[in-house]
């Protein structure tokens, strides 16, 4: 296939990259089953497992790692001609740690982008990105529109890594302007297949809270995420989009319906919050997500309305509620997982604050 060939039309060499976990496999599921796709190749350092393996159908599953230069060579043997960058990953879970993530999330991102500024085929770039690159601090606006910058970068975690490969995104979009390059700016999505630090806090039977703050929130069901990024890939759409589920929730809210008990805290024990949920049940429980929950978070869909011509079918509420009913996350509130889980968190936040006094000293 030409190089001009492979700029009309309908994409069709897809490379994803992430393509053993769920929502890269999900994704490649979709692609596949679209017959105007020739090919689909999923990219992955490990086989995905036997349920995804046989959802992905005819995608080509290729073990190679982005951090290595060699993609570049599975890019131009095949002929690419769009690539789904799915591996900026959330969590460090199974990665062995917050370096190996970065790594991944930045080095990774890098060398990737470069393979594809050498392929000429290439002509469309989809990132999954996320609105965590706005921070979250006092002094956000109420909603966020794609131009507003975060008050202050990101000071490590996820957000910082995001953050990263968005400039590298653009850079890239500046040198290689004959490509089109969409970003899509996913918020925290919620799904009982999908395991997250934030659904393991809803899935807490007591869920600590920051006392006289209720973060306004907005989730984005996975279904409504794949379609976008689906959209994106046999759509042209460049450009930065924000994409959520319509409305928002209060954090306190957002309790409720999962049928939890909230357990405010004082303000100033907050930097400890991440060491008691980990200690509860939680994983990787980070700063930007505790900021996340003490001042929310969130952002404008305008630009993804008109342009894409889609709002997500499943709002916010609707969103949540769905993790909820497909978590069966009432089957665990049980007086005595209350009483265990209350004592612990009591404990914990005592010690917390016997700490930060004796930090501080007598008055």
């Amino acid at each position: 296939m030409s190089a001009d060939d492979s700029r009309s039309g309908a994409p069709r060499v897809v490379l994803v990259t992430g393509v053993s976990r769920y929502f890269g496999g999900r994704l490649a599921a979709r692609l596949a089953a679209d017959p105007s796709i020739e090919r689909v190749l999923g990219v992955d350092t490990v086989a995905p497992d036997a349920e995804t393996a046989e959802r992905i159908g005819r995608t080509e599953f290729v073990r190679a790692d982005i951090r290595n230069p060699l993609i570049a060579k599975v890019i131009a043997d095949a002929g690419v001609d769009t690539v789904v960058h799915m591996s900026v990953l959330a969590t460090p879970a199974g990665l062995g740690g917050r370096a190996s993530m970065k790594e991944l999330n930045v080095i990774g991102t890098m060398q990737l982008l470069a393979a594809c500024q050498k392929a000429p085929t290439v002509r469309k770039l989809v990132v999954r990105s996320s609105t965590a690159v706005y921070g979250a601090s006092p002094r956000d606006p109420a909603v966020f529109t794609e131009t507003i910058q975060a008050k202050a970068n990101p000071p490590s975690g996820y957000a910082k890594d995001a953050t990263e490969v968005e400039s590298y995104v653009r850079g890239f979009a500046r040198r290689r302007p004959d490509v089109i390059v969409t970003t899509l700016r996913l918020a925290n999505m919620l799904s009982p297949r999908i395991d997250t630090p934030l659904a393991r806090y809803f899935a807490l039977p007591v869920v600590p809270t920051v006392l006289g703050f209720d973060a306004r929130l907005q989730f984005l069901h996975a279904e409504d995420g794949l379609d976008v990024l689906c959209r994106a890939v046999v759509e042209d759409h460049p450009g930065t989009y924000n994409v959520a589920g319509p409305g928002s929730l209060l954090l306190s809210q957002a309790i409720r319906r999962a049928g939890r008990v909230p357990l405010p805290v004082p303000s100033f024990t907050t930097p400890y919050l991440g060491m008691v949920v980990r200690q509860a049940g939680a994983i990787d429980f980070s700063a930007e997500q505790t900021r996340m929950l003490t001042y929310g978070r969130v952002v404008d869909i305008t630009r993804l309305q008109q342009e894409f011509g889609v709002t997500p079918a499943y709002t916010t509420a609707g969103a949540f509620d769905d993790f909820v009913r497909g978590s069966d996350l009432a089957s665990v509130l049980s007086s005595e997982n209350l009483g265990v889980l209350e004592r612990t968190l009591t404990a914990r936040w005592s010690a917390a604050r016997r700490l930060v006094e004796s930090v501080r000293g007598p008055r």
